[in-house]
């Protein structure tokens, strides 16, 4: 490499910096540090005129290092490593510091002391600039297919957008049929469309399209391999079927819970759920006049922290239907606080209240209590708006309860290598810069698998997985980035250390002549840096970030 000349941009971030840090005197600082032969501000470096700047910068100064410091890599380094490419520079010639999230945000009540310690962690970027290299990004194909695991509407809905993009779908549905949990469910809200009526229009087209294989009465038993090369492995009463896909798509969906022993329910005759009362309204069984229902079963416990946000509309739905097949019932909805969001389901809960449902709030601390022997003859309940305690008569008593992990998630999670959150419920890589996506590469996440969601959420999230699925697979090809471990066979001692904590399973033992070393396949590694950490021998390297360049900037920081 010839010797480097580094620019260093920095950003005021609007207020966000400049309000705490001196821009100006930390641009000045910068020019005078070894190597740096241009350094300039900019009012948002991640603008189209702060993007142009870095270009325009590249090219008149000769520049071969880039340096912006400014907020946060997460949400902009891909956007500033493009620009250095589209300028020529090899991107990972790059390096960002963050004086934001790490200087300005956390030292804003001292100015003077934040605009010192952004002069040390430039200082520290230059330094590692400096020793930064060109690294290259390898080509791996993609086969043109795709698996999606979860047969209910949000998975077909995945299943077809894929498929009418011209690519092989395997749908895989561990139940006999099509249509998950939604085959029990009587009609949708805020539409009152007959839930049957949706299903069988998917159903349809799923067995219309000769791009889509289904498997029913079947599971996924292993999966092996990478974004691109994935070797599935299923179980089912065809016997063992075993493909080749690209990317993969979860659709899972979730389960409902049972409410036993709560309420009476598994006792009482007449305490049943919202979704066997959806069934029994489905057959038209008589349901009495007055019927009682519970909210947040469950729900918003110690054991179980989260509000599940259908269950509401759930009993409000239902609520209405009894309202409008029978007006003269009366039909109570006790409830902490209502989940209605969005202005559909504002309206629907107003029209329910028109109808004559009523809604009573409880706390947690004075909930409902059931009176009765053998079966709920009344519903005794501290009314707060009220201030005392009333009795309602209950014939029926139908308990909302939240949606749970599916039982399968855990296994799912260890064959994909992909992380679940402390409900069990899947994990995306990140809810607001990589959403419908997980941590390893190639695999998508939507509906109910990831956190409770409506049949209309659920749809929209099947589009943005097989948006972000169908990427690879019309590209051909993916590059994952070069930022990767890297192993000195002569001096591993095959210890397995690296193999044992590598997150991502990476990293495995394989023979050499009468000897064992690790290797690190460059698809599946994220950079994470845990073997290098770990490994006994010094025999990992990590590609952007190796010894010298961390010493680099500790030793810049003590200057």
């Amino acid at each position: 490499m010839d010797e480097p000349r580094i620019g260093v941009f920095v950003c005021h971030c609007g207020i966000n910096i400049a309000a705490y840090v001196n821009v100006p005197e930390l641009v000045e600082y910068a020019k005078g540090l070894p190597n740096v032969v241009h350094a300039e501000r900019n009012l948002f470096t991640c603008s189209e005129e702060g993007i142009s700047a870095i270009k325009r910068g590249i090219k008149e100064y000769n520049l071969n290092r880039v340096l912006v410091a400014s907020c946060t890599p997460r949400t902009h380094e891909p956007l500033f490593r493009a620009a250095c490419e589209d300028a020529g520079l090899n991107k990972y010639l790059f390096e960002f510091v963050n004086i934001r999230d790490q200087c300005s945000w956390v030292h804003m009540r001292e100015p003077e002391r934040a605009t010192e310690k952004a002069k040390d962690l430039v200082r520290m970027g230059v330094a590692k600039a400096r020793l930064l290299e060109p690294l290259e990004e390898i080509e791996v194909k993609v086969a043109p297919s795709a698996l999606v695991i979860g047969g209910g509407v949000v998975g077909m809905e995945a299943a077809l957008n894929l498929a009418r993009q011209g690519f092989d779908i395997h749908l895989v549905e561990k139940e006999p049929e099509l249509g998950g949990t939604l085959r029990s469910v009587y009609k949708l809200f805020p539409t009152n469309q007959e839930a049957t009526k949706l299903i069988k229009l998917f159903v349809e087209q799923i067995e219309k399209h000769p791009k889509i294989k289904t498997y029913l009465s079947s599971k996924v038993k292993e999966v092996t391999g990478f974004i691109g090369n994935f070797d599935v492995n299923l179980d089912g009463k065809g016997g063992a079927s075993k493909f080749n896909v690209g990317t993969i798509v979860v659709a899972t969906g979730a389960d409902k819970l049972k409410p036993v022993g709560q309420y009476g329910y598994g006792k009482m005759s007449n305490v049943i759920t919202q979704l066997e009362l959806e069934e029994r309204m489905k057959k038209g069984e008589p349901l009495g006049q007055n019927v009682v229902m519970v909210n947040c079963v469950g729900a918003r416990i110690p054991e179980r922290t989260y509000c599940s946000r259908i269950c509401c509309m759930t009993a409000i739905k239902n609520a209405s239907l009894i309202k409008e097949s029978n007006p003269e019932a009366r039909v109570w909805i006790l409830h902490r606080d209502l989940m209605t969001y969005g202005v559909d389901f504002e309206k629907y809960q107003r029209r329910a209240m028109e109808m004559g449902v009523r809604f009573i709030r409880y706390s947690l601390e004075s909930p409902p209590e059931v009176v009765g022997d053998g079966k709920v003859e009344r519903i005794k309940v501290y009314h707060e708006l009220w201030g005392k305690d009333i009795e309602l008569p209950c014939d029926m008593l139908v308990l909302t309860t939240p949606l749970i992990a599916g039982e399968d998630n855990q296994d799912i999670s260890k064959m994909l290598k992909v992380s679940l959150d402390e409900f069990g419920f899947f994990l995306e890589a990140h809810l607001k810069l990589r959403p419908v996506e997980f941590a390893m590469d190639g695999i998508y996440i939507c509906g109910s698998a990831r956190w409770p969601t409506d049949v209309a959420e659920g749809i929209s999230q099947a589009f943005a997985a097989a948006s972000k699925a169908a990427g690879p697979l019309r590209l051909g090809y993916v590059k994952p980035e070069a930022i990767n471990a890297w192993i000195d066979e002569d001096k591993c001692s095959g210890c397995g250390i690296c193999e044992l904590l590598c997150p991502f399973q990476a990293i495995e033992l394989q023979p050499r002549d009468d000897r064992r070393v690790s290797h690190v396949s460059e698809v599946v590694c994220k950079g994470c840096g845990t073997c290098s950490a770990a490994c006994p021998s010094g025999a990992i390297i990590m590609h952007h970030f190796t010894n010298e360049q961390i010493l680099a900037q500790i030793e810049a920081l003590f200057s």
